[in-house]
């Protein structure tokens, strides 16, 4: 669990909670359930009709990462690293079949596999890396939903406003519903702009630090499998492995 997340979250939160006490208001004003509605289902319409819905939960599913981050495997890829070129050395590239069989990443499967198979260095490179493009891509679609929400949303939120000011312009020989209109109109302001910077844009952030390293290590692996297969110094992978722990 990342607790810095989960902290950030309810700091937020917080804040507006206390904000709110403090000018003297209710908690329960800032609980429109018209409001919500207005932002929340209009934000998410807005970006399913920009997105395919298979990227679109890509996206939700990625929204865990943001407070369950995937573990960090870079010790164990250096040492599978050193193990593979150890193996490559002393007993040749066909050597590295038990390695890929063990493998349970996918990526680190198909660079042993190629190398396995006798592919040229350069074409495997070349394959490698159409892979991580296609990985890159896929992730960062995802990650987009988010983004994308982050700027639907306060316009959205604007929407509210004037569908609730509407609301109050249809009632003003009724003075009891003044105030539920007048309230729906900027409550709908704050959900926008407050699920934009509070919650969409930092989670939009989050995930793309997330993809961004596992890209990097995909990149180092890939540059790995290159030297191994064309017999590169041992320095050269060192070199590899200390490029992959220096990644934050």
């Amino acid at each position: 669990m990342d607790w810095a997340s989960v902290a950030g979250v309810l700091l937020a939160l917080t804040g507006i909670i206390i904000g709110q006490t403090l000018e003297g208001g209710k908690l329960a004003s800032l609980l429109q359930p018209a409001a919500f509605a207005i932002v929340v289902i209009g934000t998410v319409g807005a970006v399913l009709l920009q997105t395919r819905f298979k990227t679109f939960v890509r996206g939700l599913q990625m929204l865990r990462l943001v407070f369950t981050p995937p573990p960090d495997t870079r010790a164990a890829l250096a040492r599978d690293i050193n193990a593979w070129n150890l193996a490559a050395r002393r007993d040749g590239l066909l050597s590295l079949e038990r390695y890929m069989l063990a493998s349970k990443d996918k990526f680190n499967t198909k660079g042993l596999r190629l190398i396995v198979d006798g592919i040229a260095p350069d074409k495997l490179r070349q394959l490698l890396d159409t892979e991580i493009t296609a990985y890159e891509t896929e992730e960062r679609q995802a990650v987009r939903i988010w983004e994308s929400a982050a700027g639907y949303s306060p316009t959205i939120g604007i929407l509210g406003a004037v569908l609730g000011l509407v609301h109050v312009m249809e009632n003003l020989t009724d003075p009891n519903k003044l105030g539920a209109g007048i309230a729906v109109a900027f409550v709908s302001t704050i959900y926008g702009v407050g699920l934009a910077n509070l919650l969409f844009y930092p989670i939009a952030n989050k995930l793309k630090a997330i993809v961004t390293q596992a890209v990097h290590q995909q990149e180092i692996a890939a540059a790995v499998f290159y030297d191994i297969a064309t017999g590169d110094h041992t320095r050269v992978i060192d070199e590899r492995i200390a490029t992959l722990m220096r990644e934050h």
